[in-house]
């Protein structure tokens, strides 16, 4: 089965309603106009429930099927964009400064728009479709916000799925992993209050740069000393922040970054040698130091039945041969991870045109990979909810 026929017939309608959420990005918890549009088509198209405001800027649509069933299936898309700005000069370029979909949240939307008019407009399964607009992925806690908010209580699923665009991978290439998929992460912020001084007077200080420094090298022993060499994890310091002069030693210096880890048996070992060395560092200089380490994602946990299943379903609209299982860990995070610690399900990636990474300044996403993913969204509801 290629792309679905109907989907196939919008298919240009989705590019228009992705280019357009791409000219007007918004980021985390500010996707006013995004949800706005999308809570407006799901009406438009049928959709049974249309329910704003959850999590914030979250949309939830409710879709139920032509045949007798208590089952429910949900389908997940995020809708924001990353603080960044665009430098591909498309001429559907984002006109907000300082946001960019950069990650193809954007495509995300569309498709699941476009699986959702779908449904709306056929309901072939039997029970329930629960179509999930998730706001503020890109490390804000969107997901969390939106369970705190009672998601899975006022809608509940008995499975879950999501899909993310990767223009590293063939076109049209399904991927995804049973088990464990994508790291968790933690962001870290670790403060050094020293005593500042003349710059030419050094010794009256108790410079936090010197601390810093020492203390950076120390942090990158964590993993190569205290993990297991079979466990894969990740410690990266990508700022420090101090000084103001070129004749004062500082009284502060800030050291952040993140770490990634497939187990919360890893989270915690590093945890607690980052806490420890911290702390003897602080005693061994004379200075405070405060570690703050903020859990943001959990580890990304497949269901191996689902992703299967998932797997399956897509093999029906892009082939077997480019439905594949991959081995491959990924190290980037998702926060679906959180709610798939409630709701059985799977992620997956789909491949498309391009060899520019997200989350850079020159990302393209390619627009026939739009009624492909709608497609196999579409039909993993069917398949799990036949009439």
């Amino acid at each position: 089965m290629p792309v679905l026929p109907q989907i196939a017939g919008y298919a240009d309608e989705l590019t228009a309603i992705r280019r357009d959420f791409h000219e007007h990005p918004e980021i985390g918890f500010q996707e006013v106009r995004t949800s706005g549009i999308v809570a407006e088509l799901l009406r438009k198209w049928g959709v049974d429930e249309v329910h704003t405001g959850i999590g914030k800027t979250g949309v939830v649509g409710i879709i139920k099927g032509n045949g007798e069933g208590g089952r429910t299936v949900g389908l997940r898309a995020d809708m924001d964009a990353l603080p960044m700005d665009e430098l591909t000069n498309l001429p559907y370029s984002s006109k907000n400064p300082g946001a960019f979909h950069g990650c193809g949240h954007d495509s995300h939307t569309a498709m699941l728009l476009g699986a959702a008019r779908y449904l709306a407009s056929t309901r072939n399964f039997s029970g329930t479709a629960v179509l999930i607009f998730q706001p503020a992925e890109e490390g804000l806690g969107g997901a969390r916000a939106m369970i705190a908010d009672g998601l899975f209580e006022r809608f509940p699923c008995d499975e879950i799925y999501g899909m993310h665009n990767n223009p590293l991978a063939p076109p049209e290439e399904f991927g995804i992993k049973p088990g464990p998929a994508m790291a968790g992460a933690t962001f870290f912020d670790i403060t050094i209050n020293g005593v500042g001084s003349h710059g030419a007077m050094p010794h009256h200080s108790r410079d936090p740069i010197i601390i810093a420094s020492a203390l950076v090298q120390n942090l990158q022993t964590i993993v190569s000393r205290n993990v297991e060499a079979t466990e894969p994890a990740v410690f990266s310091v990508t700022q420090i922040h101090s000084g103001s002069a070129y004749n004062v030693v500082p009284d502060k210096a800030v050291i952040s970054g993140t770490i990634r880890y497939f187990s919360d048996h890893v989270r915690d070992v590093i945890h607690q040698r980052a806490e420890k060395i911290c702390a003897g560092f602080a005693e061994a200089y004379e200075v405070e130091i405060i570690a703050d380490l903020r859990p943001t994602f959990d580890v990304l946990m497949n269901d191996a039945d689902l992703a299967e299943a998932y797997r399956e379903a897509a093999g029906e609209i892009v082939g077997a041969a480019k439905a594949t299982v991959t081995k491959d860990l990924m190290t980037g995070s998702e926060d679906f991870a959180d709610m798939l610690k409630v709701v059985p399900g799977a992620y997956c990636t789909l491949g498309h045109k391009g060899d520019v990474p997200v989350h850079n300044p020159g990302f393209l996403l390619d627009d026939d990979m739009l009624p492909i993913g709608a497609s196999i969204m579409a039909r993993i509801v069917e398949k799990r909810m036949p009439l």
